[in-house]
């Protein structure tokens, strides 16, 4: 007969506690400092950058067959690996993590918090993604024979037009918030959670505004890419579909699994 210790180690976590961790990382995340907050974000903006490298990178050395776009794809895990494992500051993670301490207390200084960090991680992510794509495009510092793929990956990327980049961008923040759900009970298995979920969103050709940021970013700083035309038709609409998928849809599900035990636990 099982012992009560042997049962509680198989039971699997319930979705309130999973909420309740991935709530708490969030409630920490919103009381970092401004300087924390930027340089971790920063760091994420180019780090994520090896995603696009990573993937490049398998494109130009690979052969050409058919099963070599799914095998490139994996590529794109790379960058994902080193921000997520390395607790850098994404701005799609946060599109769930500091959304539930909102959900469970939507009161104005909450809310003005959750913009605070959301504000200054995207332009921190966004600043270390231009970096980053200087670095490639005018240093030396990535190979010639790569430049080609990151250059193609780029324009595919950024030519997708404004409702196709939102609407692929819905399943990318789905994923990503799912993600940092899943992390929550994982017990040894982060790395294959990051990289095959990450793989999924390039192997399904969804659009992630970070990751796609350092594309976007390549193309501007070879002048092949204007401003407006990167801002209206890339990146804000596939950072609307972002939010729209990680915090109106996966977020409000993730709430909607506990409200009912937490309005319970305040009567």
């Amino acid at each position: 007969m099982m012992d009560e210790q042997t049962i509680e180690d198989r039971t699997k976590m319930t979705s309130r506690l999973v909420y309740l961790v991935v709530r708490k990382e969030g409630e920490e995340e919103l009381e970092r400092t401004n300087r924390s907050l930027f340089w971790a974000g920063a760091a994420a903006g180019v780090l994520i950058s090896f995603s696009v490298l990573g993937e490049a990178v398998l494109r130009t050395y690979l052969p050409d067959a058919r099963w070599a776009y799914l095998v490139e794809n994996f590529g794109y895990s790379f960058g994902f690996m080193l921000v997520i494992l390395g607790r850098m500051q994404l701005f799609t993670e946060n599109t769930i993590t500091t959304v539930l301490p909102l959900m469970i207390d939507p009161i104005w200084s909450v809310f003005r918090s959750v913009l605070r960090l959301w504000g200054l991680v995207l332009f921190a992510n966004v600043l270390g993604a231009f970096v980053a794509a200087f670095f490639m495009a005018h240093t030396g510092g990535v190979p010639e024979e790569v430049l080609p793929a990151i250059h193609s990956l780029s324009e595919h990327a950024t030519g997708m037009g404004a409702w196709t980049s939102f609407i692929r961008g819905i399943p990318a923040g789905i994923l990503v918030a799912a993600i940092v759900w899943m992390l929550a009970q994982a017990d040894g298995g982060e790395v294959a959670i990051i990289a095959f979920f990450t793989w999924l969103i390039a192997a399904g050709d969804f659009t992630h505004v970070v990751a796609g940021s350092v594309e976007m970013a390549f193309l501007m700083v070879l002048g092949e890419l204007g401003p407006g035309q990167g801002i209206f038709e890339f990146f804000l609409p596939v950072l609307a579909g972002n939010v729209v998928g990680g915090t109106l849809i996966f977020a409000a599900m993730a709430w909607g699994q506990v409200a009912d035990e937490f309005r319970s636990e305040e009567r």
